[in-house]
């Protein structure tokens, strides 16, 4: 059974950091491409990141370029995002995503497994 672990988030002030991790366990990943979403209440769930298990080149949503980067981490199986100048408009429940394929989607519909999330708060 797949299962996705979120850790890392927080309370952080503005210009800070935050590096969330997603685990990922029960099948092998290679096949998979792997997002992050985060959700704010009373909105849909957005695309923020992803990346090809295999390799290959990451995804970023437009306002995260440049503040946010995806990553693999095999010895650990684990996808990191690093997040690095915070805005209060970054606060959110992060979710880690996995879908079966190598195509990295935006759209949260096309993604088969999630786990739980993790909160983050960026304090003004």
């Amino acid at each position: 059974q797949v299962q996705l672990v979120e850790s890392g988030g927080g309370l952080v002030q503005a210009g800070g950091s935050l590096r969330l991790s997603c685990v990922a366990s029960g099948r092998t990943f290679s096949g998979y491409a792997m997002g992050w979403f985060r959700r704010v209440p009373g909105k849909e769930r957005e695309f923020v990141a992803g990346i090809r298990w295999s390799g290959g080149s990451s995804t970023y949503a437009d306002f995260v370029k440049g503040r946010f980067t995806i990553s693999r981490d095999f010895a650990k199986n684990a996808v990191h995002l690093q997040m690095n100048s915070l805005k209060p408009e970054d606060t959110a429940l992060y979710y880690c995503a996995a879908r079966p394929s190598q195509v990295v989607l935006s759209t949260p519909a096309m993604y088969d497994y999630w786990g739980q999330g993790t909160q983050v708060t960026v304090s003004s």
